[in-house]
């Protein structure tokens, strides 16, 4: 899964929201590394629609535009968790070979 995938799905776990929300929320989860463009948002929420990983919550007119609030469907969650695990085993991985090369450091200089 991609980094702006991932934190779009991020940004709809705790509630349904707008683009901009979207938006805002994925950049605040992201430390400001993620800074989605309306193109980028909008085709990966379609893409996502199409995947029923969020859907459509609420439709409304806001200033003669519409205006959609996407939520996080239960296979989205899932995918969410599924891909945290897999980011969380591989960053295992470094962290685990850090500390071993720490540990045959402190014996070499011993």
């Amino acid at each position: 899964m991609r980094e702006p995938t991932f934190f779009i799905l991020a940004a709809l776990q705790d509630e349904p929201l707008h683009g901009y929300a979207i938006v805002k929320r994925a950049e605040e989860l992201s430390a400001g590394r993620v800074r989605l463009m309306a193109g980028t948002l909008y085709a990966a929420l379609d893409r996502l629609t199409n995947e029923e990983m969020v859907r459509v919550a609420e439709e409304s007119v806001v200033n003669g535009r519409a205006r959609r609030t996407y939520e996080l469907t239960d296979r989205g969650a899932s995918a969410l968790r599924e891909e945290a695990e897999r980011m969380a085993a591989a960053a295992q991985v470094v962290r685990d070979r850090s500390v071993r090369s720490v540990a045959v450091a402190r014996t070499v200089l011993a």
